[in-house]
């Protein structure tokens, strides 16, 4: 085996890490007998040699050896390597892809494309290993031959010959699963294996087969599902439930019932622990993935449901109202572990997708109650990215927070503490059955860093906090921490606009140490600027901070002192200077903080009008925005807007909510078409493939409000917070 290996000039080549001379002795270890050493070559394979998916050329000259260790049946472990030869092989560039590549990239692209090439000439080996003796390499072929191989007619044979005799039902599964595959890769077969796939779902085959069937026609052909895929798919997870596991007692995880039993000291945790004690904690990557993909799977009658359900949703895409019927279905069911994935599915949905989400929502608020502590934190968690959607769950949040007053504050083994899951729920509802909690929070040593955010949701209904905050303000000592100290008490105070507070924010502001001291002042000037006139004792220091026009804090005293003087001769001046900062930022600020004067700041009309065609989108659209402000005149703002709008979905939020106050969408105008066709869509606008934020379903939820107001009457669709 391996020979030539040596021949190959490995120190020439680089990996992810440096030098490509480790890689022969990676490739060994692919082939001991010790699973340790295996588990750490495969480790360094993935870490290094196809570090995040990257080909090298040092990943090129493995391949043959890689080919080499699946087709020798003596190699432990060689549906790992299937699968990294897959990955190797498997990455698809488009031409859109590679019309984007800069010089750069095109080595990496090259590579990509010779790695494809090399796999695919040798993936005729696939198979052989269909029928291999390790059910993990028949767990693996079939989706490198869906992936890999170039005759899809007859890799999709040789799936359905292989489905009768296989005897593993993972396998089984991985069969159905690369059937799905071809169909998406090779259009044409998408028919035929549509047909098959048809045929599977019917109510002569097992349960976990006619679910993985139907997942798979979501993905290729949704048309082909039954009209019923719902009532199906709900009996199919109920028979699921009805057959034990091995040596199981016909649960699969605790009834709401039953109490989750833990071990005591005086427990015996079991064989299963004892061993796991002995091997020790998985050191690689690769065994820790093990580890919690096992740990996830313990004790599951068919651990493979989770997967299963994840491609039926998202083959179902924007099928809304049967996703939502779907996991409604699943928050009732009284397996534990089914939940928890429809709570976390559940999120998935609502950060994605607009619909009517009350029934859902309620749900998941249930689960607040479980005694299995892995579903009250999941829930918890989805329902504090909901903000004004979480309303069916308030009363539940409510008795959650109420019954655990150790979780209003969760400390970090890095970083300042933070509001409690469920407190942070609660508060953006607006709930005043939050301060109980932001109360105690204020009074420890450290206060979490978030708490004045919370208190900005709760507006009003915080007033009481507003003594406490004041307080903790005056003690923060002006050193190096003070930003992080303070930063919290000041987003309060400002929330609250609570004026009072004006001397304490005013030391702050003075005292401002060097470290971090520029973001402390532009707190504390937001501060003073939201108490309005209450705040007359800053005017002498925000008027001393205005006569250094051009920097960061003039722009930002400048609209302090209008916000608490109104004294427009004074700052005008200022913030016109502050148009000509260097960094976009900056403009940025000098430019709203003109609209705030409204027309009071009309001469500089001309000099907002020039940043119209600015290179930075965002620049562009407040340059706009501030323009109607100061001019009262739409004409020249609303193209600008709307050309911003197709180009940045996330500057929707912005211009819709200018739009609502221009009354710039009558009937038939071009605003008016843009927002219509908002609010007709049912996909989030923010809505990312791979990726979200936490403010995500709030922004869009906030989106329709904004479209809806600036429209005459209420038309479209989606849900009002």
């Amino acid at each position: 085996m391996f020979a030539g290996i040596d021949e190959v000039e490995w120190a020439s080549m680089e990996h992810a890490y440096g030098p490509a001379d480790d890689v022969p002795g990676l490739l060994r270890g692919l082939a001991s007998a010790d699973p340790a050493e295996r588990e750490g070559a495969l480790d360094g394979m993935y870490g290094a040699v196809h570090h995040q998916g990257d080909v090298y050329a040092c990943t090129l000259a493995c391949i043959p050896f890689l080919f080499e260790l699946v087709a020798d049946p003596g190699i432990q472990d060689r549906g790992s390597v299937v699968e990294l030869l897959t990955s190797i092989g498997g990455i698809d560039l488009d031409e859109d892809d590679e019309e984007e590549l800069d010089e750069d990239e095109i080595e990496g692209a090259a590579n990509y494309a010779m790695a494809a090439a090399a796999v695919t000439a040798g993936s005729g080996v696939f198979f052989e290993l269909i029928a291999d003796e390790d059910p993990g390499v028949r767990l693996a072929a079939p989706l490198a031959l869906a992936t890999l191989h170039g005759h899809p007619v007859r890799v999709l044979a040789l799936l359905r010959e292989r489905l009768p005799v296989e005897p593993d039902e993972e396998v089984r599964l991985a069969l159905v699963e690369a059937a799905g595959r071809v169909a998406l890769r090779h259009r044409p077969l998408a028919g035929q294996a549509a047909d098959w796939l048809s045929r599977l779902a019917a109510e002569s085959y097992a349960p976990g087969l006619r679910l993985a069937a139907l997942a798979q026609l979501a993905r290729c052909a949704p048309e082909s599902l039954p009209g019923d895929v719902v009532r199906v798919v709900a009996g199919l997870l109920r028979r699921l439930r009805a057959t034990p596991a091995d040596g199981a007692d016909g649960t699969d995880g605790a009834d709401e019932a039953d109490p989750v039993v833990t071990a005591g000291p005086g427990d015996d945790p079991g064989p299963a622990a004892d061993a796991a004690e002995e091997r020790g904690a998985p050191v690689t990557l690769v065994g820790q993935l093990r580890a919690l993909s096992a740990a996830e799977s313990a004790g599951r009658t068919a651990p493979w449901t989770a997967d299963l359900l994840r491609t039926l949703h998202v083959g179902l895409d924007d099928r809304v109202a049967d996703r939502t019927a779907l996991l409604t279905d699943q928050l009732r069911s009284p397996d534990l572990r089914q939940r928890i994935d429809a709570v976390r599915m559940s999120a998935g949905l609502i950060r994605a997708w607009r619909g009517s989400y009350e029934e859902l929502v309620r749900l998941v608020g249930e689960q607040l109650a479980s005694r299995e502590p892995k579903l009250a934190e999941a829930a918890s968690h989805v329902l504090e990215e909901l903000f004004g959607l979480a309303a069916p769950a308030a009363d539940a949040l409510a008795a959650r927070m109420a019954g655990d007053p150790g979780a209003w504050v969760k400390e970090w083994a890095s970083g300042p503490p933070g509001l409690g899951s469920a407190v942070k729920a609660l508060a953006r509802l607006g709930d005043a059955r939050a301060l109980p909690a932001l109360a105690a929070a204020l009074e420890r040593p450290e206060v979490p860093h978030d708490v004045g955010f919370a208190i900005g949701y709760l507006g009003a209904a915080a007033a009481p906090l507003a003594a406490v905050l004041r307080r903790r303000l005056g003690e923060i000592a002006l050193d190096e921490g003070a930003y992080d100290r303070a930063n919290p008490l000041l987003c309060g105070l400002t929330a609250l606009r609570a004026g009072e507070a004006a001397p304490e924010v005013l030391r702050v502001l003075r005292g401002a140490p060097e470290y971090r001291g520029e973001w402390l002042r532009t707190s504390a000037l937001r501060a003073l600027g939201s108490f309005g006139s209450a705040a007359h004792c800053a005017v002498p220091e925000l008027r001393a901070l205005i006569r250094r026009p051009g920097t960061v804090a003039a722009t930002e005293a400048a609209q302090a002192l209008w916000a608490v003087d109104g004294d427009a001769e004074a700052v005008l001046p200022v913030l016109i200077e502050g148009l000509r900062a260097e960094h976009a930022h900056e403009r940025r600020s000098a430019v709203t903080a003109l609209g705030g004067l409204g027309d009071r700041a009309e001469a500089a009309a001309p000099r907002l009008r020039a940043l119209l065609s600015h290179d930075e989108l965002w620049l562009r659209v407040d340059a706009a925005i501030a323009l109607w402000e100061v001019s009262g005149r739409a004409e020249e703002s609303v193209p600008v807007m709307l050309a911003a709008w197709e180009k940045n979905r996330h500057v929707r939020v912005r211009v819709a909510e200018c739009l609502a106050r221009m009354g710039a969408a009558g009937a038939g105008s071009d605003a008016a078409h843009v927002l219509r066709a908002e609010l007709a869509s049912v996909r989030r606008h923010n809505a990312m493939d791979g990726g979200y934020g936490s403010h995500d379903t709030y922004e869009d939820e906030k989106l329709l409000v904004l479209c809806r107001q600036a429209l005459p009457g209420n038309t479209g669709k989606g849900p009002t917070t």
